[in-house]
């Protein structure tokens, strides 16, 4: 974890290395002010020597401001340092989030990744400012403030050394069980945060049942869980400043007990009246030191499961991975699956089992099957989102681990079950398909998936702003605009994952008989729970449980394939779609 974490430092070494030198400078600076002051009553105000006291006070003007340099030196280094730490964890997580296969997603929530990059980082910097700054700069004073205190006089200075050795006790204590809460809090923030993102994102359903009341209770239940941990935490952390304020007058008291009677005895030849003020002063020093020692501890504590956490992200290794000679380029859109097997994890069950399927370019394959047949997870395996768990999965008779992932993916257009629109105009949402794409390129593929008919009816036409999600268009709308952008990439091979499922049947055959037309080349499979949409393939493949039931011509599976006939009864004996003539979705 530490030496994940360290990689994240690059370009921010030299001043984190400067922020502890800074504080050095302060602390010795602030060591050499009491001495001087000690000076000053001692030769100067006892004395009478005004001279000296000049003298002295100058030295002492010019010890402040240099430790006042050195403090905001140590200040703005520390938090350039622990910023820049950040920004690099950030971009590093979200760079390598990028790289993660579905595989590597699915061990991880979306509310865990936000935690993670917000939260999490947060506390990691927080606490690297504080260390830099504080972990030197504490030890620094307490043992340079102690040697101080015992070169004026032992015997007072071992009542610091006892009243130090006694809170340090007292804040270990403190510190050790209040840490224990920390570490429970932090796992709660991505309760809170599935919960808002939950709610906010499904915010319209929300309203729809009028569940605020519930949702809002939820909320409640998530924040009150993550209160009620800092309180615990909060309430014991309380105990460090009454330990310290108690310890501090302590010291005082006795200081000045002891000190006074050893000036009087000794009528200030042992020990001065200057030397007194230097001890006082030193016991703040010390006894502030422990407490700042104490806060590093805890800040540090609180960031180890944040650490934890973010390094998880960070080592995290996508299991998909180029080869050494990779193939760049994918000649046509023959597809063969030869005995594959796949499953989600390598200790689970096999979602598919013994597929074998030759599928000549060109081909239009319909595929159906029942929720839960594995009809996501087989196209899956195409432009390489899974790997297989047993087989080959070849494409233009090269099997898919042999090509280049960006080849491979630029070659197989997938349009998702859950296809996201971005924020940004129609135009920048299309061109994800193809960034160099004309304007004249852009209103072919919509013509093609018959996304033109309502692009011209808006104001702004293509210029026309999509919100996140694409909430501003409708579900028939945004499957059009991402089938769209699939066709934008010239593919060899077009995979749509039941993305016509919010199109009304006549649009649906339009979108289908303009490939045929336009891209007939492409290898189009098409996944899908409507007998129309799978009625005018060249083949069908039918699921069942991971397994292939039947595979042929529409014809041959509606004579032969009992499940295939089972849906086609079911959707036709109704008399059609009730959207058949067309219509808005």
């Amino acid at each position: 974890m530490l030496k994940t974490l360290f990689k994240q430092t690059k370009g921010v070494r030299l001043i984190s290395v400067l922020t502890p030198l800074c504080m050095i400078g302060e602390v010795i600076m602030e060591m050499i002010v009491p001495r001087l002051m000690s000076s000053i009553i001692d030769d100067g105000v006892t004395a009478g020597n005004m001279q000296h006291i000049y003298t002295v006070g100058g030295w002492m003007i010019l010890a402040a401001i240099v430790g006042l340099v050195f403090g905001v030196g140590g200040a703005v280094f520390g938090s350039a340092a622990a910023t820049g730490l950040a920004r690099n964890l950030r971009k590093s997580m979200f760079a390598n989030i990028q790289t993660f296969s579905f595989a590597n997603i699915d061990k991880y929530s979306t509310a865990g990744l936000v935690t993670r990059m917000t939260t999490d980082v947060t506390n990691i910097q927080n606490a690297y400012q504080m260390s830099l700054r504080m972990s030197i700069r504490a030890p620094a004073s307490l043992i340079v403030a102690m040697v101080m205190s015992f070169a004026i006089n032992r015997q007072l200075a071992s009542i610091y050394l006892a009243a130090a050795i006694l809170l340090a006790c007292v804040l270990v204590f403190i510190m050790s069980h209040a840490t224990r809460y920390f570490d429970q809090a932090f796992h709660r923030y991505d309760d809170l945060n599935e919960s808002v993102q939950e709610n906010v994102s499904a915010i319209r359903v929300v309203k729809a049942y009028v569940r605020e009341k519930f949702e809002g209770e939820k909320f409640r239940k998530a924040s009150e869980a993550l209160r009620s941990l800092f309180m615990r935490a909060e309430l014991i952390l309380s105990w460090n400043s009454p330990a310290m304020m108690l310890t501090v007058y302590s010291c005082i008291l006795l200081i000045s007990w002891f000190g006074a009677r050893m000036i009087i005895s000794s009528g200030a030849t042992a020990f001065t009246t200057g030397e007194l003020m230097s001890m006082l002063a030193y016991c703040m020093n010390i006894l502030m030191s422990l407490m700042m020692l104490s806060m590093v501890f805890v800040m540090i504590s609180m960031s180890a499961a944040s650490a934890h956490r973010v390094a998880e992200v960070l080592d995290e290794k996508s299991d998909l991975h180029d080869p050494e000679e990779p193939v760049m380029e994918v000649k046509n859109g023959a597809v063969e699956f030869d005995h594959v097997c796949f499953r989600y994890k390598k200790d689970g069950r096999d979602v598919l089992s013994d597929i074998n399927l030759n599928i000549r370019s060109g081909e239009t394959i319909g595929i159906i099957g029942g929720t839960g047949s594995a009809k996501s997870s087989l196209v899956q395996l195409l432009p390489r989102l899974y790997d297989v768990s047993a087989g080959h999965v070849r494409i233009g008779g090269i099997d898919v681990r042999n090509y280049d992932l960006e080849v491979l993916r630029n070659s197989v257009a997938m349009v998702l079950q859950k296809n996201e629109l971005f924020s940004g105009t129609i135009a920048e949402n299309l061109r994800w398909g193809n960034e160099h794409a004309t304007q004249e390129e852009l209103e072919e593929a919509c013509r093609q998936a018959c996304a033109d008919e309502f692009i011209e009816r808006f104001p702004d036409k293509y210029e026309t702003h999509i919100e996140q999600g694409g909430t501003n268009v409708s579900g028939g709308q945004k499957q059009r605009l991402c089938i769209a952008r699939a066709l934008l990439k010239k593919p060899k091979i077009l995979i749509l994952d039941d993305s016509t499922s919010a199109v009304d049947t006549a649009t649906d055959a339009k979108i289908r008989k303009s490939f045929a037309d336009k891209i007939p080349g492409t290898t189009v499979f098409i996944v899908a729970q409507r007998i129309s949409s799978v009625e005018s393939a060249d083949h069908v493949l039918v699921l069942d449980g991971g397994k292939v039931s039947g595979y042929g011509t529409p014809a041959e599976m509606l004579a032969t394939n009992k499940i295939y006939q089972e849906v086609y009864n079911s959707q036709k004996q109704g008399g059609g779609d009730f959207d058949e003539k067309g219509g808005e979705a």
